[in-house]
């Protein structure tokens, strides 16, 4: 499926892992080097496209982004998606962003984004969470909440930077099925971008709303940052930077055990196909019909080659019921258990 002109491949890379450390949510400290490495692999294994977005490492995943690309002939050189509005205090830096989408908010942010990835149009551009006017991380920056702007001013902003050349294509990433069709009647939503994996599978009214509306569906972490990908365990997690955000998510404390049972039942599936994991749980995600691709992450080339040919592999009916019984015993994760 296309996101407007463009024919995407149907992996994709991901840089929140690669934005470094020293913000609130890191993944630790990574290797530059490294991180042009895995993009430039994973554009050499087939990936047409790379995600990333302003605050991931606060300007600094757009920054190596750039420094990847500038190596590449024209004629290898991905699609770049990128996202706004979640704005960082500079002398804050390891508090929460704050979800603001002011007008004039989002104009800065895609000229900083622009001068940061050496581009002069962003192929697609999207809106990472609803404006709440800063309330979410009230509590932790200290700032007081801002008005909140509503979706339809904020999406006509965003169609605005499309009629003007400033992006290709608009997309909206973590928002339900009501505010997607508020933005629809304002100019159509290019691409949708929810969290969707084989443990957090919520966004499926999301999924359907897109198939409906002929939108494309990018999905993020169909790994579960990580749980899926077949290498986890309590010992791992105990060994995790002390400041990476996974240590003090639930889905790898509280809800631990059922979670790796799902890796185990995508073991099963993985082995029948001679594949990875990883590539497993990916594939799971991508069965879902409405799927257009997913989002997948890595820090280092070999970590690209474990996924690569997630793309490739054809889920039987064995391999959806061997999914789906482990869901339904355990209990593990939101959402329907089946495509």
């Amino acid at each position: 499926m296309n996101i407007a002109d463009m024919r995407i491949s149907r992996l994709g890379f991901g840089t929140w892992a690669i934005g470094g450390d020293g913000w609130h949510s890191t993944w630790g400290t990574t290797d530059d080097a490294d991180s042009v490495a895995a993009i430039r692999r994973a554009v050499g294994n087939g990936v047409n496209w790379i995600d990333t977005a302003a605050v991931y490492g606060l300007g600094h995943a757009e920054e190596i982004l750039a420094r990847a690309l500038a190596g590449l002939p024209a004629s290898e050189r991905p699609y770049v998606f990128t996202k706004a509005g979640l704005v960082w205090d500079e002398e804050h830096p390891s508090a929460p962003a704050r979800r603001i989408m002011r007008p004039d908010s989002v104009r800065r942010e895609v000229e900083a984004s622009l001068r940061r990835l050496r581009v002069e149009t962003i192929d697609l551009y999207q809106v990472h969470w609803p404006d709440d006017g800063g309330a979410e991380s009230r509590a932790t920056t200290g700032v007081p909440a801002e008005r909140v702007t509503p979706i339809e001013e904020y999406w006509q902003v965003m169609a605005d930077l499309k009629a003007e050349g400033k992006v290709r294509a608009i997309g909206l990433s973590n928002h339900g099925p009501a505010l997607l069709t508020a933005a629809e009647a304002i100019a159509h939503v290019d691409a949708v971008q929810p969290a969707f994996s084989a443990i957090n599978r919520s966004a499926a009214p999301d999924i359907a709303w897109a198939a409906e509306h002929g939108t494309a569906v990018i999905a993020y972490s169909p790994m579960q940052s990580g749980l899926l990908g077949g290498t986890f365990s309590r010992q791992r997690i105990a060994t995790l930077a002390e400041d990476d955000w996974r240590r003090d998510s639930p889905d790898f404390t509280d809800h631990l055990d059922r979670n790796l049972a799902v890796a185990e039942a995508l073991r099963d599936v993985a082995e029948r196909h001679g594949t990875t994991v990883a590539s497993a749980a990916i594939a799971w995600a991508l069965a879902w019909p409405g799927v257009t691709a997913t989002i997948v992450g890595a820090r280092t080339p070999e970590q690209v080659d474990g996924w690569s040919d997630a793309d490739r592999i054809t889920l039987s009916t064995e391999d959806i019921a061997t999914v789906t019984t482990v869901l339904q015993t355990t209990g593990a994760g939101t959402g329907p258990v089946t495509p």
